[in-house]
C-alpha cells in the first residue's frame, strides 16, 4: 500500500471531504451551476477518484472540477452498465419519424422527463446519410424528446471540418431554432471547458479532453448511423460517434493526430467513452455503408432503427446487421466481440461483454423475422 507523508495525507483527506461536501451541496442546490463557460478548472492530483457513496457521477465530476484537477478515472470502475441483459429494440421501417418513435417507445423507458437533454448527432461532415445524421432523424428525435417531457433540448457537436460550416451546409440552424433547441458548437468552447480526463490503464499517452457539456449533461442522447470506417475505425456507430466530444487542433490540441496514428486506434475510441454514459442511443440504419465510409461508401438499405441504453450492445447489433447485409472482410471475418472497439469497451465495463448479455427484440410483428436473422448472426461463433 502506498504511504503518504503526513502533510500530503492531510491534504488528500481534506480534498476528499471537500469533494463529498461539494457534491452533496450541488445535489441539494447549494452550489451554483456555473454552466459551460464558468471559471471551473480541473485538478492536479493523480489519485484515482471515484464518487462517494450516494453521489451521482454528474455531481461528482462537477465537484471535482470545482475543487480543481484533472479527472482521474479507473477504466472498468467508471461509468459502466448495470448487470443484466442489455435490451436493443429493432424496428423495420423506411420512415424515419416512425423509426425514431417506435424504437424508443419499445424500450418502455423515459430517461428525459423533466431533464435538460443534450443530443449528440453524427455531423462528422455534411455528407448525405449515412455520411451524417439525416435531418429528418434529428427533427423526429427532438420532437420525440419534447413529447416525452424534456425540460430543455440542446444539440452539441464537433465536426471534422469547422463545425459551423457543417451545420450551415446541412441547414441545422433554422431547423433547431424552429424546434426551440439551443446549439453548442464545441469549436467555440474555451480551453477550460475541455476537461482533461486521464483514465487509469488507458492507451492514450496522457489522457484526453472531453467537452464539458458532455460531462455535465443531465441526460445525454446519442444518435448515430450504420456504416463502415475505412480509416482505421473499421466501423463507426455509437462508440466512434463520441470521438466528436474530443477537441481538435482548432482548439489547440493534438488528440486527433494521436488517435489516427496510434496502433491502438480502436482501443482509444472505446476509451473516449469511459467518462460519460448516454441515457439513450438511437441508430438510424435505413441507409448503410457496407464498405468505405465514413463520408461516402458502398451503399446498402438496412431499413431499420435501433434503440438502447447500452452503446456497446448497439454497436454489436450494428456489426451483426452489416454482416447480414454483406460487408468487407474487416467486418465479415472477425467475431463481433473480437472487434477491438467492442472488445475494449466491454473490457472496461461500458456495456454488454458478450452476445449472451444482449436482448435484441422486435418492436413489432413486421420486424420479427429480421430480428431473428440478426440475433442468429450476433451469436455466431
Amino acid at each position: 500500500m502506498t504511504r503518504h507523508p503526513p502533510l500530503l495525507s492531510c491534504f488528500f483527506f481534506f480534498r476528499v471531504f471537500m469533494i463529498a461536501f461539494c457534491c452533496s451541496a450541488a445535489s441539494s442546490g447549494h452550489v451554483a451551476n456555473h454552466g459551460y463557460y464558468s471559471n471551473m478548472k480541473t485538478g492536479t492530483d493523480r489519485e484515482r477518484t471515484e464518487p462517494p457513496q450516494g453521489v451521482s457521477r454528474r455531481d461528482f465530476l462537477k465537484a471535482a472540477a470545482l475543487a480543481g484537477g484533472t479527472v482521474y478515472l479507473g477504466l472498468g470502475g467508471g461509468v459502466s452498465m448495470a448487470k443484466g441483459k442489455s435490451r436493443v429494440s429493432l424496428v423495420r421501417t423506411e420512415n424515419r419519424q416512425s423509426g425514431v418513435s417506435e424504437s424508443i417507445k419499445a424500450l418502455n423507458i423515459n430517461p428525459v422527463k423533466n431533464k435538460d437533454v443534450l443530443i449528440k448527432p453524427n455531423f462528422n461532415t455534411a455528407d448525405l446519410v449515412p455520411g451524417s445524421t439525416h435531418n429528418d432523424t434529428l427533427v423526429s428525435l427532438v420532437e420525440e424528446v419534447w413529447s416525452m417531457g424534456a425540460k430543455s433540448v440542446t444539440l452539441g457537436e464537433r465536426s471534422y471540418p469547422p463545425t459551423h460550416e457543417v451545420m450551415a451546409e446541412k441547414g441545422i440552424f433554422p431547423l433547431m431554432e424552429k424546434l426551440d433547441v439551443r446549439i453548442i458548437n464545441f469549436d467555440d468552447l474555451q480551453e477550460k471547458d475541455w476537461v482533461h480526463v486521464n483514465p487509469k490503464d488507458s492507451h492514450w499517452q496522457n489522457g484526453f479532453r472531453v467537452a464539458r457539456p458532455i460531462l455535465e449533461s443531465e441526460c445525454l442522447i446519442s444518435t448515430c448511423c450504420l456504416k463502415t470506417h475505412q480509416y482505421g475505425g473499421v466501423f463507426t456507430m455509437s462508440l466512434k460517434l463520441h470521438v466528436g466530444v474530443v477537441p481538435t487542433t482548432r482548439n489547440g490540441f493534438g488528440y486527433m493526430r494521436e488517435l489516427h496514428h496510434s496502433p491502438h486506434q480502436r482501443k482509444l475510441i472505446a476509451e473516449i467513452n469511459a467518462p460519460f454514459k448516454p441515457a439513450l442511443v438511437v441508430l438510424d440504419g435505413i441507409d448503410a455503408f457496407v464498405d468505405g465510409g465514413p463520408m461516402t461508401g458502398k451503399r446498402a438499405k438496412g431499413n431499420l432503427f435501433l434503440a438502447s441504453t447500452d452503446r456497446v450492445a448497439v454497436d454489436a447489433v450494428g456489426v451483426a446487421i452489416l454482416k447480414a447485409l454483406g460487408s468487407n472482410d474487416q467486418i465479415m471475418k472477425p467475431k463481433i466481440f473480437e472487434q477491438e472497439q467492442i472488445a475494449r469497451a466491454a473490457q472496461i465495463g461500458l456495456g454488454a461483454s458478450s452476445p449472451a448479455e444482449i436482448d435484441v427484440f422486435a418492436a413489432d410483428d413486421q420486424s420479427r423475422e429480421f430480428r431473428d436473422r440478426i440475433a442468429a448472426v450476433l451469436t455466431q461463433v
